[in-house]
């Protein structure tokens, strides 16, 4: 009986494309769909239903971790028309689930409205690509693109290290080993040092948590991989501080001088209501020149905004401004953007001037359009 429901469940999911299934007692399963949360017209679920709903997709091995641990997370396919993470836990000693859904389909940078000098830095020999935000903000999602692009364009070997694996990458140009963290490998700086002597072209680092992930995945970086990592920092000039502080005083001069070497570019993104409905992407996009490189060396991060802001040339832009074209072309509410923004005072006052036709046609520079955000 539970089977047949979490089918149609699913079913809903995916044809809905919503992005979240909630499960939880008392009450009927809940979708989150353009960043809003629904209840389906079903019945309340009680305490045996959402245990039998858990068994009915939850493998042995994680069954047992949520014995012991209270929670759980793996990632199944819904046969071929979508992913799932899954993260089971229990709440007042019932079962509860959230099921992320992960699309079969890769989307292009184009789609995602990504800037188009993504495809340049990625392309290089070496370096440190960042991918950066809060979570649900649409990294994987734009991670995966990137790996696809490379997977179509480049005849590299390819690691990805991630927790849980979300989207499975097919051999097409590429090689593509997917390693699990907790399955096929015991933790990150385990997977990456073993990464290291797979004779690997780019290997992407799903969650850069601890120091030692940190330091691994800049060594890589240095010594001839493309590697993509990401953090759930807002901005690029947070992105940068945080990685420093990570380390203890007497070696930060040290790292700030490797990563100003190994750091090629940083995508800070969030994700946003698009009316009417659906979603959008805003993206900061830092791209790390020589210029760059010295305020990162120099311990001058806090001179990081104003660059990005005269790097335009370079394919650089801030996210408050993207925010602020988003709201000018009338996909965002304004509240919307201004809860996402890096400054949001400034950005008030910019939109304040803008409604009153107080802005300097300089002020208004026109961004890439962005358009397929549906998960």
């Amino acid at each position: 009986m539970a089977f047949i429901q979490i089918d149609k469940l699913l079913e809903t999911v995916v044809k809905e494309k919503c992005s979240d299934l909630h499960i939880t007692t008392g009450q009927p399963p809940v979708v989150r769909s353009g960043g809003r949360m629904i209840r389906l017209e079903t019945k309340s679920m009680e305490a045996e239903d959402t245990a039998s709903l858990m068994k009915s997709i939850t493998p042995e091995r994680n069954q047992q971790e949520l014995q012991e641990m209270g929670g759980t997370d793996f990632g199944f396919a819904f046969g071929d028309k979508a992913r799932f993470r899954v993260a089971v836990f229990k709440q007042r000693g019932n079962i509860g689930m959230v099921l992320r859904r992960i699309p079969n389909e890769f989307l292009t940078f184009e789609q995602l409205g990504l800037p188009p000098v993504i495809s340049e830095l990625i392309t290089r020999p070496r370096g440190l690509f960042l991918v950066t935000g809060p979570t649900g903000s649409g990294k994987t999602t734009s991670l995966a693109s990137m790996i696809n692009y490379l997977n179509d364009t480049h005849d590299h070997h390819i690691i990805t290290l991630e927790d849980p694996i979300e989207y499975y990458h097919e051999h097409k140009k590429s090689t593509i080993n997917q390693r699990e963290v907790g399955v096929d490998v015991p933790s990150f700086p385990e997977a990456l040092k073993r990464a290291l002597r797979m004779d690997p072209d780019c290997i992407l680092v799903g969650e850069m948590r601890d120091l030692e992930t940190i330091e691994a995945a800049i060594t890589a970086a240095e010594t001839g991989h493309i590697v993509f990592g990401t953090l759930h920092t807002t901005g690029a000039q947070g992105t940068v501080d945080r990685i420093i502080d990570v380390f203890p005083t007497q070696q930060q001069e040290q790292i700030r001088t490797q990563l100003s070497v190994a750091i090629i570019g940083i995508l800070s993104q969030a994700l946003l209501p698009r009316k009417p409905k659906g979603l959008v992407a805003a993206y900061e996009m830092l791209v790390v020149t020589p210029a760059i490189a010295n305020l990162i060396r120099e311990a001058k991060t806090y001179r990081i905004n104003s660059s990005i802001q005269t790097g335009r040339k370079y394919g650089m832009q801030l996210l408050d401004d993207a925010l602020f074209d988003l709201w000018r072309k009338g996909l965002c509410e304004e509240r919307d953007c201004i809860v996402r923004s890096n400054q949001p005072g400034e950005l008030k006052s910019k939109i304040q001037l803008a409604k009153k036709g107080l802005l300097d046609d300089e002020d208004e520079d026109e961004f890439e359009d962005d358009d397929d955000w549906d998960d």
